[in-house]
């Protein structure tokens, strides 16, 4: 699954989303599946939402390949086809394939550039990620 606009004025899943498609999917990230009533229901707590908008949006979500829908009686059980972190790294993968793809050297130099500010833990990680790498070759 791959989202077509990467947000870059935005922060959090709202570089991902829209800021309902955002609430919506923290919501179903909980880990349970729920009926867009349901997820409505929680959604009204902050303010009131149409229950048809709530509708609209989550059956793109479901279109988008975000969501998955299922027949339960008369209503439809909605929940994601990946776990925030697998959403998080399959869209992080996703767009350094392509700056890679894109521009090559310069990313990798401002990869290396912003790592100076990380904590010592990712740096070993990177190390280690590079033995391996090396290995493989």
């Amino acid at each position: 699954m791959k989202i077509g606009k990467f947000k870059m004025n935005e922060s959090g899943l709202n570089r991902f989303f829209g800021p309902l498609e955002s609430k919506i999917m923290d919501i179903l990230w909980t880990g349970t599946e729920m009926t867009i009533k349901d997820v409505q229901k929680v959604l009204d707590c902050e303010k009131a939402t149409n229950f048809n908008t709530v509708m609209t949006v989550m059956n793109r979500l479901v279109d988008k390949g975000i969501l998955q829908k299922r027949a339960e009686g008369r209503s439809s059980m909605y929940m994601p086809v990946l776990s925030r972190e697998e959403f998080i790294n399959t869209q992080s993968k996703e767009m350094t394939n392509e700056l890679m793809d894109e521009f090559g050297n310069v990313v990798v130099s401002h990869m290396l550039d912003a790592i100076e500010d990380v904590d010592d833990d990712l740096v070993a990680k990177l190390e280690q990620k590079i033995k391996e790498w090396k290995k493989e070759m």
